[in-house]
């Protein structure tokens, strides 16, 4: 058939080991595949069974994968009253009291949208899901006007793991009021709660609201909002597309007007807010444009709020108007695409705010935040007892006279070669000083001179920099006397201590 050209198909309805009925009946398939007529009615004939016809529109392709679990049980099992927003998932009534405690777990695999509202570098909680969260506590205990909410202390979410959020509102004062707190601290069970926010909420309505029926604003000068957010990202604040709401803005004398809308995605999700936080953080942003303030301290966070009133829910599309009443001072109106009031806040206040202040405030989200490099002064006697010592030039050769303490000082170098070339040495004395016996009681120390800066400094010593950073973990590593560049010395009987940095810019 190959000389020929001919196409066919060879179907053999025995094979070795396989003499079967199956074997036939796959060999009937093969045939029927290839084009052969096949009287399937004949070989069906007394078998169990019944022939069922194919369908005649395409297979549907379904997947049914198991949707993952957020990892929380349904609140009524665990004796709590579910609240249906997307920052809360519980709420708990203390036996003890009219006090409501309200309970979520926010992280980025749950609310990814809070992975846009970056600040210097570092993943925030906006200041307006705190005025969220506080508004919608108190809703729940009827008392919706939140009179004054102050954020204590910013609230960073790690980019793995989630955050634990508690709302706690008191019990009522004389008048009616409430307190609202804010606290949070990571997923471990065993990290201390920060209180990030606190406020007072009350039972009163609110004020009339400013009327925006009236748009774009009569008299306002319009303001360029091109490429806004690239100007916003050079100022610290480096806002993703669900925080990149605005969309026009104006002028007129102290008040400023913007137009924002949500992220078309976002829009199922705002109707379970009071008003979605990106956008309420969006209509802020007009403000930010006309802050000629370079650098960090440019970059200003809002502090504290007075006088929030929220009179329509579920908002997509806002008109804002921002009185400055000061230099760090608004007030803010908010209404939808009607006019008609959604929000007003007699005051939001303002404030500076470092990178520093935020790595700083990590405490809340993320584990490590306590452990710092930090200059300490070490007072050294006058009658400190000597020691014998040796340069490692002079024992490395043998002999067995071995002192108290072997000193190996690099030399300083700023290329490429330099560092290998000084990295190489000492890692090849530090292997010989460990291969044997000879140096049992003996410690090695490695010094160098400009490798770590003091606050304010810089790196003089490259090589001496690889070096120290190299030899400083293998001082608490290796069970034995070594000693990095920082001079805190052990004998090798026991595994040392993590070496303390000293003052000065010779670590030695």
């Amino acid at each position: 058939m190959e000389a020929v050209g001919a196409g066919a198909v060879t179907v053999a309805s025995l094979r070795r080991g396989e003499g079967g009925l199956e074997r036939f009946a796959c060999s009937l398939a093969e045939a029927y595949v290839a084009g052969a007529p096949v009287d399937w009615s004949v070989f069906c004939t007394g078998r169990p069974g019944e022939r069922v016809d194919l369908p005649t529109y395409a297979f549907q392709h379904q997947r049914y994968w198991t949707e993952s679990s957020s990892g929380t049980a349904e609140a009524s099992v665990l004796g709590q009253d579910t609240v249906d927003h997307p920052l809360l998932g519980a709420a708990i009534t203390p036996a003890d009291g009219d006090r409501r405690v309200f309970t979520s777990r926010l992280s980025l695999k749950t609310h990814p949208w809070l992975a846009d509202h970056v600040a210097l570098g570092t993943v925030l909680l906006p200041g307006t899901a705190f005025v969220e969260l506080a508004v919608r506590a108190g809703d729940e205990v009827g008392c919706g006007f939140l009179e004054e909410l102050t954020l204590r202390s910013p609230l960073v979410l790690p980019e793995d793991g989630s955050v634990q959020v508690q709302v706690l509102v008191g019990e009522p004062g004389d008048a009616g009021a409430r307190t609202v707190t804010v606290h949070a601290r990571s997923e471990n069970g065993d990290a201390p709660w920060t209180r990030c926010a606190e406020g007072v909420l009350a039972d009163r309505a609110a004020g009339s609201a400013s009327d925006l029926a009236a748009w774009p604003p009569p008299g306002a000068a319009e303001m360029r909002v091109d490429g806004a957010y690239e100007l916003l990202q050079a100022r610290g604040y480096d806002y993703g597309p669900a925080f990149q709401g605005l969309r026009a803005a104006w002028r007129r004398g102290d008040d400023v007007f913007a137009e924002v809308v949500l992220e078309e995605e976002a829009h199922a999700d705002a109707r379970r807010f009071g008003l979605h936080p990106a956008l309420l953080d969006a209509a802020l942003h007009a403000t930010l444009l006309e802050d000629d303030r370079p650098g960090e301290s440019g970059t200003v966070l809002p502090f504290v709020w007075n006088g929030v009133a929220l009179h329509a829910t579920g908002a997509s599309a806002l008109r804002v108007r921002l009185t400055r009443q000061g230099p760090e001072k608004l007030a803010i109106a908010v209404a939808d695409e009607s006019g008609a009031p959604v929000l007003s806040v007699e005051s939001v206040l303002t404030r500076p705010v470092s990178a520093a202040q935020l790595a700083g405030a990590g405490g809340a989200a993320v584990h490590d935040s306590l452990f710092r490099v930090e200059w300490t002064p070490c007072a050294v006697p006058a009658d400190a007892p000597g020691l014998s010592s040796r340069p490692w030039e002079e024992v490395s050769d043998g002999g067995d006279d071995v002192p108290d303490l072997v000193v190996l000082r690099t030399e300083p170098g700023s290329g490429l070669d330099a560092v290998h070339a000084v990295t190489h040495r000492v890692l090849a004395a530090v292997q010989e000083w460990l291969a044997g016996e000879r140096f049992l009681a003996t410690r090695l120390l490695v010094a160098t001179r400009g490798a770590v800066a003091l606050p304010g400094e810089a790196v003089a010593d490259l090589a001496g920099a690889a070096v120290w950073g190299s030899s400083a973990p293998r001082s608490w590593r290796t069970p034995a006397g070594f000693c990095s560049s920082t001079a805190t010395w052990t004998r090798r009987t026991r595994p040392p201590p993590r070496p303390s940095p000293r003052p000065g810019n010779h670590n030695s």
